[in-house]
C-alpha cells in the first residue's frame, strides 16, 4: 500500500516552515546559550552503534576563527553566509580505529542526522540554517588541520533569516521519492 499524498500543512510546523535562507540578518548574533543548545541537539542524534562520528568547528562574526573560515568560502556562498550569526564546519570520523572496524560506512549518514537535529533545534529557536558545500575543501582542510581520520563534509550557516520563506517552494513528490531509485534517469 502506498501512502496517500499529504499536504505540507499536515507536517509539524517546525518541518513545514523550514527553509534555507539566502540572506541572514547581520545584526542577529548567536549567543553562547544558543550555540550550546544547537550543539546539544546534534549530540543527541542517533548513530550506528552509538559511535557519534561527528565533530564541529564553530565560528561567529567578530571571532578570530570566523576570519579563518571566510576566505575559503566560494563567492556564491560568501555573499550571504558571512552575515549569519554562526558558521559551523561539519566533520565526520570515517575511520573509527577499532581493530574490527577500520571504516564506518554510516559516518556521513550519522553526521547528516546530527545536522538535521541541529537544524530543527535552530528552527524551534526562531533561527534558520542553510547547509552548503560551496567552499574550497582542500584549503579549508589545510587551514583547520583536523586530526587523522576526520574529514570536513559541509558547512552550515545559522542565524536569523532576513526575509520570509519563498512562496510555493517546490519539493519532489512522495511518489517520485518511492519510484526514482528504480526509474531510468532522463
Amino acid at each position: 500500500m502506498r501512502p496517500a499524498p499529504e499536504s505540507p500543512d499536515s507536517l509539524h510546523p517546525l518541518l513545514a516552515g523550514r527553509f534555507s535562507p539566502s540572506r541572514f540578518d547581520p545584526s542577529a548574533a548567536v549567543d553562547d546559550r544558543t550555540l550550546g543548545l544547537l550543539l546539544e541537539a546534534a549530540r543527541w542524534a542517533p548513530s550506528a552503534g552509538n559511535s557519534q562520528p561527528w565533530g564541529f568547528f564553530t565560528a561567529r562574526p567578530g571571532e578570530p576563527d570566523h576570519a579563518r573560515l571566510v576566505p575559503h568560502l566560494a563567492p556564491s556562498s560568501a555573499r550571504w553566509a558571512t552575515d549569519a550569526g554562526l558558521l559551523v564546519v561539519t566533520l565526520t570520523r570515517r575511520y573509527v580505529g577499532d581493530p574490527e572496524i577500520q571504516y564506518s560506512e554510516f559516518a556521513d549518514y550519522d553526521l547528516g542526522q546530527a545536522i538535521a537535529h541541529m537544524t530543527v533545534q535552530a528552527q524551534a529557536m526562531g533561527l534558520s540554517a542553510h547547509q552548503f558545500r560551496a567552499f574550497d575543501l582542500d584549503a579549508l582542510t589545510k587551514e583547520l588541520d583536523p586530526s587523522p581520520g576526520w574529514a570536513i563534509v559541509s558547512t552550515v550557516a545559522v542565524g536569523k533569516a532576513a526575509g520570509e520563506a519563498p512562496a510555493g517552494r517546490l519539493r519532489r513528490s512522495v511518489a517520485d521519492l518511492l519510484a526514482a531509485p528504480w526509474t531510468e534517469a532522463e
